[in-house]
């Protein structure tokens, strides 16, 4: 850790056009549990925090307009989920209807992946990290110097 004390990615947000069809998605499909929601002072709500880890989290916020990102497009491209298995991730996805719109394949960096969309079309990786992948080749590096 660096002197700016950055010690992980806390949450991200995600705007819905449908919120239930979406917390359905991320809670039912997928398994992660809402912790909590936050109200506006008049009352409307304005956000729900679901659970990924203890320290990580999504924030899911409603009236959102218009379509996600295309893939092409400048700013934030996907949500990458770090998976044990992916032969079992997949599998248990599909007995939920949901099949991967690419792979599982073997990326460029060593891991292995698939891929699916929430109900409103955000990209979602799905990784299974290897141990010989280029993300652990430059961690090893990292901390042959000192650095991590």
């Amino acid at each position: 850790m660096d002197a700016l004390g950055i010690t992980g990615i806390g949450h991200i947000a995600i705007r819905a056009r449908n919120l239930d069809r979406v917390l359905a998605f991320y809670t039912d499909t997928l398994g992660f549990p809402e912790m909590f929601r936050l109200f506006t002072d008049a009352g409307d709500l304005m956000l729900v925090y679901v659970r990924v880890t203890d320290r990580q989290f999504l924030e899911f916020f409603p009236n959102g307009a218009g379509e996600p990102l295309a893939r092409e497009a400048d700013g934030l491209n996907h949500l990458c989920l770090e998976v044990a298995d992916l032969d079992t991730t997949v599998a248990a996805l599909a007995q939920r209807g949901i099949a991967p719109s690419r792979g599982p394949q073997l990326g460029r960096d060593g891991n292995r992946q698939a891929w699916i969309e929430d109900p409103e079309g955000n990209r979602i990786e799905l990784m299974e990290m290897a141990a010989d992948s280029r993300q652990a080749a430059a961690i090893a590096r990292l901390r042959e110097a000192g650095q991590a």
